[in-house]
């Protein structure tokens, strides 16, 4: 078969799973070879990988297009938002951390955390080998993959960049920060993304992207609630298919969702693919050899 067609049904195949599993909530029965279990196609750091460009892609467009636009039309974000008497919504940070908790209550072993080595909260401060490691990310800026030992878990660390204002002006001016002079373009920390298995299956892959999927939604959707419960119509922006850069508009849970799948969706199919290419290219050189 042509290859490019092969590639074409592979692209269909992929998205119709995604789109399916994420409308329906199932994901399909895998298959194992008679020669014994292939279906393990995909290395933990590539998927890892995979999932990590999506949340900076997830949470650029968070920061920018709704924070700082945000502010700029009168919207509030504040680390206590979800306080009855906060009327805000959260600050990006917390959003990340948002996503992390609906990760944990999903059937998908997947972990997510931010750390630093200057952060406002102690709790997140990287100790032991991810503080080392992390001196190495600050340095380059290329991602940490290692197996941790105490955790029994595989482990990928990615730099968080500070790509916006509203993350700058945040970290210098917050009341228990340890540093004041944050600037563009710093490496403020960390995401780290954890996983029990050092490889996945196209399912289990799938299943990944959906459980980031899925957090990203629930707490965008909690950030929803949270404004039409502001005792203050004033205060409670139009929500419909317009953003913040528009006026005091935020977009609906699905334009914003499908606004990041649009940015990313294509990019982890063809990263899903090249995994997948290197993995025959791999079988291919030990069966000639």
């Amino acid at each position: 078969m042509n290859h490019l067609k092969t590639k074409g049904i592979f692209f269909s195949m992929i998205s119709s799973i995604i789109f399916l599993t994420q409308s329906c909530g199932g994901v399909p029965e895998e298959t194992s070879s008679e020669n014994g279990p292939s279906d393990k196609v995909f290395a933990v750091a590539d998927i890892l990988t995979l999932v990590a460009e999506e949340n900076d892609i997830t949470r650029t467009l968070y920061t920018k297009g709704i924070v700082g636009a945000g502010k700029k039309q009168g919207l509030k974000f504040d680390e206590d938002w979800q306080d009855d008497e906060v009327e805000a919504g959260p600050l990006p940070a917390l959003f990340l951390r948002g996503i992390s908790s609906d990760i944990r209550k999903s059937d998908v072993p997947l972990g997510l955390y931010l750390g630093s080595d200057f952060p406002i909260n102690a709790s997140n401060k990287f100790q032991g080998k991810q503080a080392e490691l992390f001196k190495k990310i600050k340095a380059d800026q290329k991602p940490q993959h290692f197996y941790e030992e105490d955790q029994k878990l595989y482990t990928s660390m990615f730099a968080d960049l500070a790509v916006a204002a509203p993350c700058v002006n945040c970290h210098n001016d917050h009341k228990s920060t340890t540093k004041t002079d944050w600037k563009l373009g710093d490496v403020m920390g960390a995401t780290t993304w954890q996983y029990p298995s050092d490889s996945l299956s196209y399912k289990e892959a799938i299943g990944v992207i959906n459980a980031y999927r899925n957090g990203t939604k629930a707490i965008y959707n909690a950030y929803l609630e949270e404004i039409a419960a502001f005792k203050i119509d004033s205060t409670k922006p139009q929500i419909g298919n317009q953003w913040p850069s528009k006026g005091f508009y935020l977009p609906t849970a699905e334009v914003f969702i499908d606004s990041v799948r649009k940015l990313a969706s294509y990019h982890s199919l063809e990263k899903l693919l090249l995994a997948d290419t290197d993995k025959n290219k791999t079988t291919e050189g030990l069966a000639a050899n």
